[in-house]
């Protein structure tokens, strides 16, 4: 990896490993529809301008489809998703579980698209250590009442959205700059929580903390515009495949902010579970080389 991709790696994967301990904090004021609502919306406020300033609106209008396509599977699904599961799951348990994006989109390149590059035994032996090391990690966890595997799911169908939209965005968006795709994206997805999320602001804002308010600016501006800014700028760089291993960085952030500053256990299963599915990630993503994707403004 080059060194402008392995520093594109290490912000991605940073501002990808902030949002689980935002979450939480939101958490403590706002409902889910609410946080999906002002993040997605402080993201557009920011994006759809610079957009328009620098040419990028028009192309990603144009390219509506994949841009609403890629909006539904990457935020309206996964973001309710993950934020209603870290109200009885970990932020840092929530940020492991992501990890396994890179299984997903293995398999989605393998069986979907028909990469063969995605077939090679490597690959293959990571997808199943990986998610080995999830099952014993939920199993362990589940068996000791420590987690619920209801909200497990939730977190790994959102790592599903999370596996597929980078590919989407790779192959329908490589030609329109992302602060569009990501600024008409974000728009859409706070259109469709407004109904829910409005009518009750007001209250929400009245009796909120300083700390959950300021979450929602952080993971509106940093978490969401920035992050996707950064990272789509490492899907061209790398490829969609080796870009989702930004897993390693934001799991290893989620799960330190966790334990840091929000007292949150080291389970069992969490213990034997963890270093699994590290090596599953290390071997799944390691072969694939960089895709050849025209560089567009970001």
């Amino acid at each position: 990896m080059s060194s402008r991709g392995l520093i594109l790696f290490s912000m991605a994967g940073l501002f990808w490993g902030l949002p689980y301990f935002f979450i939480a904090l939101a958490l403590e004021s706002f409902s889910t529809p609410t946080i999906v609502f002002a993040r997605t919306f402080l993201g557009a406020l920011v994006l759809i301008p610079y957009a328009a300033l620098t040419g990028g609106l028009k192309p990603a209008l144009r390219a509506w489809p994949y841009v609403v396509m890629f909006g539904l599977i990457e935020m309206v699904g996964p973001w309710f998703l993950i934020t209603e599961a870290e109200k009885n799951i970990s932020s840092g348990l929530a940020g492991l579980l992501i990890a396994t994006v890179p299984f997903f989109a293995v398999a989605v390149l393998a069986i979907f698209l028909k990469d063969r590059k995605a077939l090679r035994p490597r690959s293959l032996a990571g997808m199943l250590i990986g998610f080995f090391g999830v099952v014993v990690l939920v199993g362990i966890d589940s068996f000791l009442g420590a987690v619920n595997p209801l909200f497990v799911m939730m977190v790994i169908l959102a790592a599903v959205g999370y596996s597929i939209a980078p590919i989407i965005a790779s192959r329908k968006l490589n030609h329109v700059p992302s602060a569009g795709v990501i600024g008409v994206s974000m728009a859409m997805v706070s259109i469709i929580y407004a109904p829910f999320s409005l009518p009750g602001l007001g209250d929400e804002l009245a009796e909120a903390t300083t700390s959950s308010i300021w979450a929602i600016i952080v993971l509106g501006l940093v978490c969401s515009a920035l992050a996707f800014v950064v990272f789509f700028m490492l899907i061209q760089e790398v490829g969609p495949v080796r870009a989702t291993l930004i897993t390693y960085v934001n799991t290893a952030v989620a799960l330190t902010l966790g334990i840091v500053f929000l007292n949150e256990p080291i389970t069992i299963g969490l213990a034997v579970g963890l270093p699994l599915i590290a090596i599953g990630l290390y071997l799944a993503g390691g072969t694939e080389k960089k895709r050849e994707i025209p560089e567009t403004p970001a």
